[in-house]
């Protein structure tokens, strides 16, 4: 069953409107005119009313302070309601890093290793195979597997891995490869885009994560990559497989030497390739870890330790509010932000709180402090906390599970009493 055969549908366009005004009025009732300004309100009631926010309008809201700013977190929970229902998801995943060997070169990381050093890992593929089937074992829907750009990686090598995969466990769900190791490939091997990822879908993979974007501005990329992936090319992979029909994810990694202009411009850019290909399948804010980056560390009067607790809600809030209608699931990190604050954001315009993982080795390498794993009961009992029905989804927002809750000492299935909607 997909998420979005849950929603229920809306007898009439006049009860739709009732429902606009009534979110309307309720926003009038606990925002006092004198606490949130006129232009911030005609903001928040455009949103309410499912109208699209421009880069200038994220820009006046990323800018809030006060109460101003809990106004948007609140207009965010409530666009949340109406997009999603009252439901947290989660996914039983491993993450699975096959090297940690990169010559690329990223001033934000610290995961990536020189071919000769004594940490270095490379994985063969049947000890990627081995740790798929042991996730699956332990009750995973899908793997997601990503590494470093090593220079003896062929194209082969993705395309093996994958067969490798696929013939021990058949089920599973292969998450893998960023546009920037498809670049790779695609350079290796000497293809398209398109040529390439219709080779990996036919072998088995599922669907992209739309990481490697960072910041989608150029003279930001040139500091934290020296642009070697360019947003033209990210776009164009991304683009490539949606066309191909493998959906991705999508992400943004904040709080370094960008400003809100560009979190605003890389949030359109997200949203007017969701409206030309349909792919994105989720929003995944991504805040910078600073400790262990030579980003950070060489130049510690430029470079942010990463985003205030305060960017971070108004980053999910804010994402909600301008990609509503769009991209619809949006995540909340609890690597990057720990499992309270993440369990927070559920009622701050999020609706998901990620994979369980059971290891997590790049966030963990630039001193990430939240740990590799959690279990499918923590993330039922977070998203319970934060007040909504816990349900297990697939990659693609499919029911996987469902959670019961006590209702007049008899236990209901979420199914029969929750209306969400995903991306099919």
């Amino acid at each position: 069953m997909n998420l979005s055969s849950l929603t229920s549908t809306k007898a009439t366009s006049s009860n739709a409107a009732a429902e606009k005004f009534s979110s309307l009025d309720t926003l009038h009732s606990t925002q006092s005119n004198e606490l949130v300004s006129a232009p911030v309100q005609a903001i928040l009631e455009k949103t309410l009313l499912g109208e699209e926010l421009n880069v200038e309008d994220a820009c006046v809201l990323f800018a809030t302070q006060g109460a101003e700013a809990q106004a948007v977190l609140d207009t965010a929970d409530k666009v949340r309601e109406k997009r999603v229902g009252d439901t947290g998801t989660f996914v039983i995943t491993r993450n699975i890093n096959f090297t940690n060997v990169c010559y690329m070169g990223c001033r934000f990381c610290n995961f990536a290793k020189e071919k000769g050093d004594a940490d270095a890992e490379f994985l063969t593929v049947e000890q990627v195979a081995d740790k798929a089937e042991e996730a699956w074992a332990r009750g995973a829907t899908e793997v997601c597997i990503q590494g470093g750009l090593h220079p003896d990686i062929g194209a082969d090598y993705y395309r093996e891995l994958i067969i490798a995969v696929k013939k021990r466990v058949p089920e599973i769900h292969i998450h893998a490869f960023s546009p920037f190791e498809i670049w790779y490939g695609c350079k290796k091997g000497r293809l398209e885009p398109e040529v390439f990822l219709t080779e990996l879908k036919a072998l088995g993979l599922g669907s992209m994560p739309g990481t490697a974007a960072e910041i989608l501005d150029t003279e930001v990329r040139k500091q934290l990559t020296k642009n070697k992936l360019t947003t033209e090319e990210w776009v164009r992979i991304i683009k490539a497989a949606h066309s191909v029909g493998v959906p991705t994810t999508s992400t943004i990694m904040y709080g370094h030497v960008d400003q809100p202009i560009h979190w605003a411009n890389h949030l359109a850019l997200l949203r007017d390739i969701q409206k030309e290909t349909g792919g994105f399948t989720e929003f995944v804010p991504l805040g910078f870890i600073h400790y262990e980056t030579r980003l950070y560390n060489d130049n510690p009067d430029k470079v942010r330790p990463g985003p205030t607790q305060d960017e971070h809600f108004k980053m999910h809030a804010i994402a909600r509010l301008m990609l509503q209608g769009h991209i619809d699931n949006i995540q909340a990190s609890w690597v990057k932000m720990g499992p309270e604050v993440a369990t927070r954001m559920l009622r701050s315009g999020a609706n998901d709180l990620g994979g369980t993982l059971m290891n997590e080795s790049i966030s963990r390498a630039a001193g990430a402090t939240h740990g590799q794993e959690v279990f499918p009961e923590d993330m039922v009992a977070n998203i319970q906390a934060a007040g909504l029905n816990a349900v297990q989804r697939s990659t693609k927002y499919e029911v996987v599970r469902t959670y019961f809750v006590e209702e007049n000492n008899a236990k209901t299935p979420l199914t029969d009493r929750i209306a969400i909607r995903g991306v099919a």
